[in-house]
């Protein structure tokens, strides 16, 4: 196996795991769920779940991955050989994840490229509303198979920034990180300038920080609060065992997974001062949606055509914005390909560069699906079941194998290794793990399966054959990619393959 890579210091670690966990979620979701329920109250439940679930979880993670130097599936079979499965969903599911995620990407590209249109549709609402409709040719529906030009470029472009990002592993992703992580915040700050000085954008900063008490007993706040952290932190994913397996051994880890959660967080509030004093200066509070992609490609851009008389300067504010998504949204994907690289390389003794470009192809391949027609329809429902079932199902899997089956306090004791300031409590760290974290899970997934078979005809009102294709069937695949490929390995003994012993040594 060659060498394997590491991060060049310390910040260069941090930057690239906050890069992987501020994505297009903190962005678009984050606000918009803000917006449901009462603004600041959610804040306050979300950073309680940040505390009691997701920095456990992350340290967790880091700390297992540093020990064993190595991804997902390898980091589990050390844990216990029959845990490998539960690596292998985690990589699979992330292979799903990247296949629709790059789409998004691509969209978010056509937006910023077609910006220059926002300087002819000053207060033209409806023109605005529909400008991705129209240039995606979307039916929103099952129904329809060409892939509009335009798209296939700008899908071909994101798929070319992520390999540029990714091509050396850690090396290259060190050197991308150091602008992509810093220049979303910037572009934020600009605009949240702008949305601050305009009347009425007071109304929608009172409204989101300022608590509504009543909201506290709506039982949906906490599971979509629970749900924000736990898909923002980019846990579960494959993605943290990879760059955990990069950071060297004198990484003050507790101290580093404090840093990359609330800079996670302070990014997602940063991104909800934007959009509510933008839509409060708009007169456009009402409009707020929990819909990411609702929010970015059809409330968001109405807002952008009001924001002054001047056409030219809306488009300058438009090509920020999706600018600013362009930068968000390239850290986590190139950091999901390389959690699949890094855990697939590890296994089978392969170059990750060789990885990376078959990860690449192959899923870019699968990614046309998702910018025909219908690829909008098809992406809603394979999001729905990645993130809604898949993922859960994996972080609760992953509590039970370390929290129960395996010695909590080694793994404490990576975390702490090199702290300092901070120490994470073991009562913290265990009662988070083995009990917290996994019964938070299995109470969002029993939610969302309650949502989901108690509404008529299914998720989104799609047919139930497209349900049972993309939704049932992949995660079908997801859970049984890691006894597939116990068959191959089996045979590929046969043939001189040999495991690796993967042992905790204390």
């Amino acid at each position: 196996m060659e060498k394997r890579g590491m991060w060049s210091s310390r910040l260069t670690f941090i930057l690239a795991a906050v890069g992987s966990a501020v994505g297009l979620g903190n962005a678009w979701r984050f606000p918009g769920l803000a917006a449901k329920h009462g603004g600041g109250t959610f804040l306050v439940v979300y950073l309680l779940a940040m505390l009691l679930m997701g920095i456990p979880l992350l340290m967790m993670e880091i700390s297992i991955a540093r020990k064993f130097r190595r991804g997902a599936i390898e980091s589990m079979r050390g844990i216990g050989k029959k845990w490998e499965f539960v690596g292998w969903a985690a990589t699979s599911n992330a292979f799903v994840i990247v296949c629709y995620y790059s789409v998004v990407f691509a969209w978010v590209i056509l937006m910023f490229v077609n910006s220059w249109q926002f300087a002819g549709m000053t207060a033209d609402n409806e023109a605005a509303s529909t400008l991705f409709l129209n240039l995606t040719q979307t039916t929103a529906a099952i129904d329809g198979g060409n892939i509009p030009g335009i798209v296939l470029v700008c899908l071909l472009i994101a798929w070319g920034l992520i390999f540029y990002c990714i091509r050396n592993g850690a090396k290259s992703v060190g050197k991308v990180v150091k602008f992509t992580v810093f220049a979303p915040v910037v572009l934020l700050l600009i605009m949240a300038v702008k949305g601050c000085t305009m009347e009425g954008a007071m109304d929608g900063i009172k409204m989101l920080f300022v608590p509504d008490v009543n909201a506290f007993s709506d039982p949906t706040l906490w599971v979509d609060a629970i749900g924000q952290v736990f898909y923002s932190l980019s846990i579960m994913m494959a993605i943290m065992f990879a760059y955990g397996s990069y950071v060297g051994d004198d990484a003050d880890i507790a101290a580093d997974a404090m840093i990359i959660a609330f800079s996670d967080m302070a990014v997602s509030v940063l991104s909800g001062i934007v959009m509510f004093s933008t839509m409060g200066g708009t007169g456009m509070l009402g409009d707020i949606t929990a819909s990411g992609i609702g929010t970015a490609f059809f409330v968001y851009p109405t807002a952008i055509v009001n924001l002054t008389n001047i056409g030219w300067l809306n488009a300058a504010f438009g090509a920020i914005f999706y600018l600013m998504l362009i930068t968000l949204a390239i850290d986590s994907a190139f950091s999901i390909v390389e959690g699949i690289s890094a855990a697939i390389s590890d296994k089978f003794h392969l170059k990750p560069k060789t990885v990376t470009i078959a990860v690449c192809a192959i899923s870019g391949l699968i990614s046309l699906v998702f910018i025909t027609q219908a690829g909008l329809a098809w992406l809603d429902i394979v999001d729905n079941w990645t993130n809604q079932i898949n993922l859960i199902l994996i972080g609760i899997l992953e509590c039970i194998a370390i929290g129960w089956t395996f010695n909590l306090r080694k793994v404490l004791t990576e975390v702490n290794r090199n702290a300092k300031r901070f120490k994470m409590p073991f009562a913290w760290f265990a009662a988070s793990i083995k009990f917290i974290s996994p019964l938070l899970l299995a109470g969002l997934f029993v939610w969302n399966m309650i949502t989901l078979f108690s509404t008529e005809g299914g998720y989104g009102g799609y047919p139930i054959w497209a349900q049972i294709v993309a939704g049932w069937a992949v995660s079908v695949l997801v859970f049984i990619s890691g006894f597939i490929a116990k068959g191959v390995i089996a045979k590929m003994k046969k043939k001189g393959y040999t495991e690796d012993e993967i042992v905790w040594k204390d």
